[in-house]
């Protein structure tokens, strides 16, 4: 099961290495003599065949006008690319504000017939309340130190993005662990209102949730939270950024991921009285917390 940062980036990063290192065998230098040709040191040249430093778009004009290769350059410039896309930290993402985030996912979600999302941290997206994405994005601001205050508007942009739930014949499987009913996102007042409407969107019959419950002897544990999108795309969210995942293989391995985790969770009347029991737990919260005062 993925727990950290899919190597599906560096896969990239090394089959574009291994492509330059090809073009310099093809034109019968060694990296020396390439290194020369482009006026660098014989360590940057190896250093990028062997995928420990990235080359720049400029690195990679050069490399291919060394050997000779110039017809390659768009090619490999556009690998370049698609390798740099697949890990992007969330200061790169949201350095034009927030809105910008969530307004970027958009096209994806309307192209997506299916969607299975696993959450062990937050409420998707997709299922959250205006109040409780207010509270999420705040302490999302705050947290990362961003310049931009555009908090409003990216919440206005999340509800936007929400009614793909409810048109065409999408399909949508959400799992969330126990902990996300309880871990107190905007205070007890937002996380009730958000707990009334998770149960809300499970009546939906286009719509599967499940809650992975807590247990002291489960067969698998969480992991990092992730979407996949039909079977062609995953997107990882970590704590340094955001990863995007097209390898057949590794979006096998979070379909398989999925399918253990939804094979562990609760559904129907079983899931609901989670959601119910978390709602008590506020109310209970509140209770205590008001005879205090």
């Amino acid at each position: 099961m993925p727990l950290s940062a899919s190597s599906s980036a560096q896969q990239a990063r090394q089959a574009l290495a291994d492509r330059l290192a090809e073009l310099c065998r093809d034109a019968g230098l060694t990296g020396k003599d390439l290194a020369e040709r482009c006026g660098w040191s014989r360590s940057k040249s190896s250093r990028i065949m062997n995928a420990r430093t990235p080359p720049s778009a400029e690195d990679i004009r050069a490399w291919c006008e060394a050997c000779g290769a110039v017809e390659q350059t768009a090619h490999l410039v556009a690998s370049l690319r698609t390798a740099e896309g697949m890990w992007v930290s969330w200061r790169r993402m949201e350095r034009d504000g927030l809105k910008h985030a969530q307004e970027a996912r958009l096209p994806l979600y309307r192209r997506t017939l299916r969607f299975r999302a696993y959450s062990s941290w937050l409420m998707p997206g997709m299922i959250q309340t205006q109040p409780y994405t207010t509270a999420a994005l705040r302490a999302i601001q705050k947290r990362r130190g961003l310049v931009v205050d555009d908090v409003a508007e990216a919440v206005t942009a999340r509800m936007e993005r929400q009614r793909v739930l409810h048109e065409g014949r999408r399909r949508f499987a959400f799992l969330i662990e126990e902990s996300v009913l309880r871990n107190g996102i905007g205070g007890a007042e937002v996380m009730a209102g958000q707990l009334a409407h998770l149960a809300s969107i499970a009546s939906l019959p286009h719509v599967s949730v499940g809650v992975v419950p807590m247990a002291p002897d489960r067969e698998r544990w969480p992991a990092e939270g992730f979407w996949i999108y039909d079977a062609a795309q995953v997107n990882v969210e970590l704590i340094s950024g955001y990863l995007t995942i097209t390898q057949p293989g590794e979006v096998a391995m979070y379909a398989e991921a999925f399918a253990e985790l939804a094979a562990l969770a609760v559904y129907g009347s079983s899931a609901r009285a989670l959601i119910t029991a978390a709602v008590d737990a506020l109310e209970a919260h509140d209770f205590f917390t008001d005879g205090e005062s």
